[in-house]
């Protein structure tokens, strides 16, 4: 979120990772690519206080983000033909079965 806010600054190392990335968010607007990153940051941010609490709602939130993840990474790969996203299933679906199995 913050190399989208400051472009140009030291953080724009950042997009060394997905060099596409910068462009991706162009196309959806300035304003709603930092509004989107917040959301995430602060949905990631929740679960893990939640899940530092042993919180049943760090935990449904854990696996709402986890599972809106996996939706994208499967849309990536199909819609954008990047099978790169591919990877990040069988992370996000072993994550989620551990964070469902700690409720028994």
């Amino acid at each position: 979120m913050l190399a989208l806010t400051f472009p140009g600054s030291f953080l724009e190392s950042i997009w060394r990772f997905k060099p596409e990335a910068p462009v991706q968010f162009q196309e959806i607007g300035r304003g709603v690519s930092i509004a989107l990153m917040a959301a995430v940051g602060v949905a990631c941010g929740l679960s893990a206080f939640g899940l530092a609490r042993n919180a049943q709602w760090g935990r449904r939130l854990a696996i709402a983000v986890l599972a809106v993840n996996l939706i994208g990474d499967s849309l990536n790969a199909l819609l954008r033909h990047d099978p790169k996203t591919l990877i990040g299933l069988p992370i996000g679906g072993l994550m989620i079965w551990y964070l469902l199995a700690l409720r028994r």
